[in-house]
């Protein structure tokens, strides 16, 4: 029972809990708290430290790893934000790729084209029968702009 109430084993578990609330709030913050707890519970492990120095440590971790890795860790979980694309890199994975006309498409109205086994709403400028294939041009939402082949 004495070593569960060893101090880098509370650090340890204030981490997790703080690691865990991280999960149901979207802030992204309470996460480098969760570090700055594991630094001091590491930290005991080889050098005994007063309640104050841990706390010290705790405050200046935590702080230090949010400056120095929140950027980082954003661009790692939340990926590319429109701001930072390069507007000349195509991230539209259809491009390119070659759809089967299910439905006819004209200038003035939508058809269905199926790709990958899955139909999607088609647009083009030009008529197109049932049974021809085309390649996407761009997918606007949920619709492929397509041309003939």
């Amino acid at each position: 029972m004495e070593n569960l109430l060893h101090p880098a084993l509370i650090w340890f578990f204030v981490g997790i809990g703080l690691f865990l609330l991280e999960m149901v709030t979207p802030a992204f913050v309470i996460l480098f708290f969760g570090i700055g707890a594991w630094v001091v519970s590491i930290l005991l492990l080889f050098v005994k430290l007063t309640i104050n120095y841990q706390l010290a440590v705790f405050i200046v971790s935590s702080i230090l790893s949010l400056v120095v890795l929140r950027k980082i860790f954003k661009k790692i979980f939340f990926g590319y934000t429109g701001h930072e694309q390069n507007p000349e890199q195509n991230f539209d994975e259809f491009s390119g790729e070659k759809a089967v006309v299910k439905e006819p498409i004209s200038a003035h109205h939508e058809g269905r084209v199926e790709l990958n086994g899955t139909l999607w709403t088609a647009e083009a400028e030009e008529d197109i029968a049932a049974g021809e294939t085309v390649r996407i041009i761009k997918k606007e939402n949920l619709t492929l702009k397509v041309k003939k082949i």
